[in-house]
C-alpha cells in the first residue's frame, strides 16, 4: 500500500469517528468524552508499538523531535476537545466539513513553515476545499 491507501483509510476511520462520537456523545461531558476516546487511543498505540518492538527507539529520539512530538501531541488534545464539543452542540454533517478546513490551513502553514511550493493547482484546490468545507457545513 502507498501513501494514498493510508490516506483514504484514514479519512474513512475520521468519517467513521465522527459518527460513533456523536452517537455517543448524548448526554455525556465533552471533555469526559474526549478523555474516554484519548485512554482507548493510548492503549492502541502502546499496543501497536510493543508488538512491532518499535519500542526500543524510544530512547534514541532526539530532543529536537521529541520536543515536536509532544507540541503536536497537546494541539491534537485540543483539537480533539474543540472537536468534540462541537459534536456535541452541532451536527455532524456540519461539524465535520468545517473541521476539515484544517486542510486548508494546513496548506498555508506548510508553506510558511516548511516552505512547501503553492502550485495554482494546489491554490485552486484549496480554494474548493475551503468553499465546499463552508457550503456543507453553515448551508442549510
Amino acid at each position: 500500500m502507498n501513501w494514498i491507501h493510508f490516506s483514504l483509510l484514514s479519512a474513512l476511520f475520521a468519517a467513521l469517528t465522527a459518527i460513533f462520537a456523536k452517537i455517543g456523545i448524548k448526554q455525556v461531558d465533552s471533555n469526559l468524552a474526549t478523555a474516554i476516546r484519548t485512554v482507548v487511543i493510548l492503549g492502541f498505540a502502546w499496543g501497536i508499538v510493543w508488538y512491532q518492538g518499535t519500542i526500543k527507539q524510544l530512547g534514541s529520539i532526539s530532543r529536537f523531535s521529541l520536543y515536536f512530538l509532544l507540541l503536536s501531541g497537546i494541539t491534537t488534545g485540543l483539537s480533539w476537545l474543540f472537536y468534540f464539543r462541537a459534536l456535541q452542540m452541532g451536527k455532524a454533517s456540519q461539524v465535520a466539513p468545517i473541521d476539515k478546513l484544517s486542510l486548508v490551513i494546513t496548506i498555508m502553514l506548510a508553506a510558511i513553515f516548511l516552505k512547501e511550493k503553492v502550485t495554482l493547482t494546489t491554490f485552486l484546490g484549496g480554494l474548493l476545499m475551503a468553499g465546499g468545507a463552508i457550503l456543507v457545513g453553515l448551508g442549510k
